[in-house]
């Protein structure tokens, strides 16, 4: 593969992708898996209980270069997560690519990805993980780079020369990360379950001393929340769209997280203004109000007493 007139092969980088897979939707995933097998040196799917066998229909779909380990229940994205990071260290990866049941991976993200990485460690930086831009999979626009700003998440304009730029945050999808960084940083942070996973583990690697950056070549089709709706708070906004339990996991884990002081305090800030927000959009404009209200409730209170784990409804 040719960028810039240079050569760079992916195969002398071992790259294990990880993806988590709970009761996917199987023509997606199988385009997902088709994309990254031409990528990587192997793909391992984590089936995190799904109803129906992921390990069998993988079977049939017959795919070379793809194992699957099914967990058997539900155990939390960081945990799925942690298993497939292990499988990928066994089996000698230099990097294991995280990746989302349906986040589509353009041809040639991962060389994109490991071409913004050489560079990087040519220069002499400590890079915790590198991500690609996305592809917003209902209207097709691509996103920028984030930085934390005062008040809000600010947006990193990619240059012309597409040179892979300084964040404070990245999506577990799509993000490229070398092993040594783990073996330096640690896995996810299981406890926390679903929310915040990914938030937590670059926050903890920038305390660590290494680096989060974006991609501006590699692009990732992705879409957050069950669906998006634009309203007008202020000014026009769109505002992902959730079911009750994922409000539960966003207010819990924000209260758990905001106690520890690897978290960066801009971070803490635009957080705290983002549950506000999203509290007075359920309220006023949401769906399922008084469901997704007990959840955000019931979430602050067990953040407070320092519930971790899944959310047990009794």
């Amino acid at each position: 593969i040719y960028f810039d007139g240079r050569r760079v092969s992916v195969l002398t980088r071992k790259i294990v992708a990880v993806v988590v897979s709970y009761n996917p939707e199987v023509r997606r995933l199988q385009r997902v898996l088709e994309r990254l097998v031409s990528q990587v040196d192997k793909v391992v799917v984590v089936d995190n209980g799904s109803k129906e066998s992921v390990a069998g229909w993988i079977k049939t779909i017959a795919i070379p270069g793809i194992a699957c380990i099914p967990l058997g229940c539900n155990r939390g994205v960081g945990a799925a997560l942690n298993v497939g990071i292990g499988q990928a260290r066994q089996l000698g990866a230099e990097f294991a690519l995280l990746m989302d049941q349906d986040s589509l991976p353009r041809e040639t993200m991962v060389a994109d990805l490991l071409m913004g990485y050489e560079d990087l460690t040519t220069e002499g930086r400590r890079v915790a993980s590198i991500g690609p831009r996305l592809i917003d999979s209902n209207s097709g626009r691509i996103s920028s780079h984030v930085q934390f700003g005062r008040w809000h998440v600010g947006r990193v304009p990619c240059t012309e020369r597409y040179r892979p730029v300084p964040v404070d945050f990245l999506i577990t999808s799509g993000s490229l990360i070398p092993m040594n960084t783990l073996d330096s940083v640690g896995c996810m942070d299981e406890a926390l379950f679903i929310d915040h996973v990914d938030t937590e583990w670059v926050l903890r690697a920038r305390a660590r001393g290494f680096e989060p950056f974006g991609d501006c070549k590699a692009l990732m089709e992705h879409s957050l929340g069950e669906c998006r709706e634009r309203i007008w708070l202020f000014r026009w906004r769109e505002v992902s769209v959730h079911k009750p339990f994922r409000y539960y996991y966003m207010f819990r884990n924000s209260i758990l997280l905001y106690r520890r002081s690897y978290m960066a305090w801009p971070w803490k800030r635009i957080d705290m203004m983002r549950l506000v927000q999203l509290a007075i959009f359920i309220l006023i404009f949401g769906p399922q109000r008084f469901a997704k209200m007990r959840m955000m409730w019931r979430g602050l209170r067990d953040g407070a007493y320092g519930k971790t784990g899944p959310l047990t409804l009794k």
